[in-house]
């Protein structure tokens, strides 16, 4: 994955900070949900290293699946709502 991609998804998600925490439960540089960390072996999400590790790999599955705008929209909003809608959930963020 683009260095430069993981960074803006850094500072969209979470402003660079490493204990953002979101009211969904997703956490971290890259805001990344514990049931994700799972889907990857990871547990540690606070640590900065292994939130990247994690976040990256998840992007990069999306990246696979999806063309950019919905892979990105699909790290937001989850997959289940990108297929639900046929395209980029019509939610305001």
């Amino acid at each position: 994955v683009d260095v430069a991609l993981v960074r803006a998804v850094v500072q969209v998600e979470s402003g660079y900070r490493p204990r953002a925490r979101s009211s969904k439960g997703a956490v971290g540089l890259m805001q990344v949900t514990p049931a994700t960390a799972r889907r990857y072996g990871r547990g540690n999400l606070h640590d900065p290293a292994t939130n990247v590790q994690v976040g990256t790999r998840h992007l990069r599955t999306l990246l696979d699946r999806f063309p950019l705008a919905l892979a990105l929209a699909a790290y937001n909003a989850g997959e289940a709502a990108v297929e639900r809608f046929g395209g980029v959930p019509p939610y305001p963020e």
